[in-house]
């Protein structure tokens, strides 16, 4: 077993002690009652407590901060006009070889009837707006008579999921002859992306489960102490759904679908990480001869204060998002906040309580050894540990140790390099796996058009008398198609619209309004970029049209995509100082000093930089994705900052406490190599449940499982192992101000235990 022979942490005395041995005593003594009271605590949430599967997936504009102008704008058009110009539901229909003429007049006649209310099965939709690439019916369109497009206008209020069905119900209704691809927009490709992530989550499940199991199984060469960590992770995965799902009702949000998986993997990576410290212990103690009771107890004692603080820290860390401006990250917080908690709860209750009732059998079938020896060490395992502690030796050395810090403090700065280019986008429809039948939809919509076909920006026009001065909007109409990154605009002036009256003039003659369509995929980084170059010129445009004095805005999906991109930058700020100040504070608290905490808190900023830099290069320049999904780098910069902080506990804090009896490097050599197994056991777990997100066919997950899976990596093998000792020996006259410096020799390696 890779952890069975690492040193236990050294006694401790005065109040803190009394308050660990009081809690040991309470858990393993009433062992029979804490296990029964967290059975009736499972049994209590799943009863009581609301489902978890009750809220998900949001419109766009619940992504981004309240009160937010473009919705404003949206409410406005729809309120001058009678009905909204904009639709987040399309239905497709579309033939390679060229749509009949019958089609053609079908998809024009069936919006037109749509539009007098004949057809009682069309529920909420209000209206229906046509679009054939016909004649050069639309500027820019990729081809002709190919495609044609029915936007169905329904009222703001309603749902995505109302919306969905409704243009399911609209598309049910066209014959085999139609050429119907299928019904796409941002609300179908998000029902599609919460379905998606419903039906994964079993696969992520069993995936990551069996993953651990023969993970542990390895690692403790038992059957029983794997299932032993999956059963308590299992009782936290569904005391954290119910409470999280308590918690949203209360603050008025649902747990986002996003969300589900990643609590998965977060809670089954972390009870992992703190099982194999209680395993650890336990085994140890039966091999020393105590009994099953005691060896529990004496585990709880040695580790329960390095898993409580670590515990802590990633979930004061995660809850920073608290900070957030935007809607869906702050639910991202609490969530992952409580995961951790309920974890640490379970695991430091649950697991010891279970630990001293099963004794040596939860460690079938191997059986703890004599002498203090949990298993033999084979011959290779020896040889590897031999190996590795004269390594480790060579590190002390000033010269050796600056050239390793050098060398792995410019890989890591190389990695993080094309950070500088990561962009932020929020692409709905491209998240999706080809086969899924919106992204066919919205791959055969953007052939016969242009990408941005299916969410186009409105432009809207307000002033006194305004469309009286139809010249004065055509030329506006005309600056705006002008723009490199636009495909197409339908406004006043466009030659085709025989009626403008009432569809993009208002009947008072106070507004005006532009369907603008973008040359690019409408949520992704570069139309995010166009609109923002737009918003920033139309209002200059309609002033030299000599539209002076009339009020412009625009709305629609790109507005809001690049509100939540403004937003999250402004978010990241915001996050970055609170993580930064609430990991930096526990371990200032916990190692009792300052210039050490600093540096290894920027061991781990240097180490998330460059799992940022590798994910942006991989997605961006080499898959070709047009910016990264925008959460996933919050998620990613909170949680591998906070589980860095966690590895700083478990390995500098065990060498800083054995760094007060013996030198610094005599320290090092004796207590990095065995932490770092424990440290890489753990990596390992957590980088396998985070990376088994890619299984969830949605590029976010991938996203968030790369970058994931690589900073961890990195974090435990470069950092932790190489980079963090090599600074300890660099620092050592630093590392404790501002404490007296020891009197001892820290050049003195004469005291290090092999």
């Amino acid at each position: 077993m890779l952890l069975a022979r690492w040193a236990r942490p050294r006694r401790r005395s005065g109040t803190a002690a009394v308050g660990v041995a009081a809690v040991a005593a309470l858990v393993v003594d009433h062992r029979r009652v804490v296990v029964g009271g967290w059975l009736v605590l499972v049994a209590a949430a799943v009863l009581w407590l609301p489902a978890p599967q009750g809220g998900g997936v949001g419109d766009l504009d619940d992504f981004a901060p309240d009160g937010n102008p473009y919705v404003a704008t949206e409410v406005r058009s729809a309120e001058a006009f009678g009905f909204p110009l904009l639709s987040r539901t399309v239905v497709v229909q579309r033939d390679p070889d060229g749509l009949s003429p019958y089609t053609q007049a079908a998809v024009v006649l069936r919006a037109a009837a749509v539009n007098e209310q004949q057809y009682p099965w069309a529920g909420p939709v209000r209206g229906a707006l046509p679009l054939l690439n016909v004649s050069d019916a639309f500027p820019g369109a990729r081809e002709s008579g190919t495609t044609g497009l029915t936007y169905l206008l329904m009222s703001p209020d309603v749902g995505l999921f109302a919306q969905t069905r409704a243009g399911e119900r609209f598309a049910a209704q066209l014959g085999p002859d139609d050429d119907v691809v299928g019904v796409t927009g941002s609300f179908p490709a998000r029902v599609a992306q919460d379905r998606l992530v419903d039906s994964s989550l079993r696969t992520v499940e069993v995936a990551t489960v069996s993953a651990i199991f023969v993970i542990m199984a390895a690692g403790f060469r038992s059957l029983v102490a794997p299932l032993l960590t999956l059963g308590t992770a299992g009782v936290a995965f569904v005391l954290t759904l119910h409470v999280a799902g308590a918690v949203g009702e209360v603050m008025g949000v649902a747990v986002p679908a996003e969300l589900r998986p990643l609590l998965l993997a977060l809670l089954l990576g972390v009870v992992t990480d703190y099982a194999v410290f209680f395993l650890a212990g336990t085994r140890t103690g039966l091999a020393e001869g105590r009994d099953r009771v005691d060896a529990a107890r004496r585990a709880v004692v040695d580790y329960l204060p390095v898993v409580v603080v670590a515990g802590v820290t990633v979930a004061a860390g995660t809850a920073s998002l608290l900070a957030a401006r935007g809607g869906v990250i702050r639910t991202f917080g609490p969530g992952m906040a409580i995961a951790v908690l309920v974890a640490l709860a379970v695991s430091v209750t649950l697991l010891p309580a279970v630990l001293a009732m099963l004794g040596p059998a939860a460690f079938w079938p191997a059986r703890p050894g004599p002498d203090g020896a949990a298993v033999p060490v084979r011959p290779r395992r020896a040889r590897f540990a031999r190996v590795r502690e004269p390594l480790v030796g060579r590190l002390v050395r000033t010269r050796t140790a600056a050239v390793v810090a050098v060398t792995v403090t410019v890989l890591l700065g190389l990695l993080a390099l094309p950070v500088r280019g990561l962009e932020l986008g929020l692409s709905f429809v491209p998240s999706l796996p080809p086969a899924d039948p919106a992204s066919r939809a919205a791959v055969a919509a953007a052939e016969g058009f242009a990408p941005g076909i299916l969410s186009p920006t409105v432009v809207l026009v307000e002033g006194e008398d305004l469309t009286e001065d139809v010249p004065a909007l055509s030329d506006l109409r005309e600056r705006i198609e002008a723009d490199p990154g636009v495909a197409g605009v339908l406004g006043p002036g466009y030659r085709l619209l025989d009626e403008p009256r009432g569809l993009v003039l208002s009947e008072d003659g106070t507004a005006a309004r532009y369907l603008v369509v973008l040359a690019d995929e409408p949520l992704g980084a570069t139309a995010v970029h166009t609109f923002e170059r737009l918003e920033a010129a139309v209002p200059r445009w309609a002033e030299d049209a000599g539209l002076a004095g009339a009020q412009v805005s625009l709305g629609g999906d790109t507005a809001l995509a690049s509100l939540l991109t403004s937003s999250t930058r402004a978010d990241l700020a915001r996050i970055a100082v609170a993580v930064l100040l609430v990991n930096l504070l526990v371990l200032v608290l916990f190692l009792r000093a300052t210039v050490l905490p600093l540096y290894l808190l920027g061991t781990s900023v240097l180490s998330l930089l460059a799992a940022l830099g590798l994910t942006t290069w991989v997605f961006q320049d080499l898959l070709g994705h047009d910016g990264l999904t925008f959460y996933v780098p919050f998620a990613a910069a909170v949680l591998l900052v906070a589980l860095g902080s966690d590895y700083n506990i478990y390995g500098v804090g065990r060498l800083w406490h054995v760094a007060r009896d013996v030198p610094l490097r005599a320290a090092v050599v004796q207590v990095v190599p065995r932490t770092s197994r424990a440290i890489t056991v753990a990596a390992l777990t957590l980088a396998v449940s985070f990376g088994l997100l890619s299984l969830v066919p949605l590029r976010p997950f991938r996203e968030l499982a790369f970058v994931m899976a690589v900073g961890i990596l990195l974090d435990a093998v470069l950092v932790r192992v190489l980079l963090v000792p090599a600074l300890l020996v660099l620092l050592e006259r630093w590392n404790r101000w501002p404490l007296p410096r020891r009197p001892v020799g820290s050049d003195d390696t004469t005291g290090v235990v092999s």
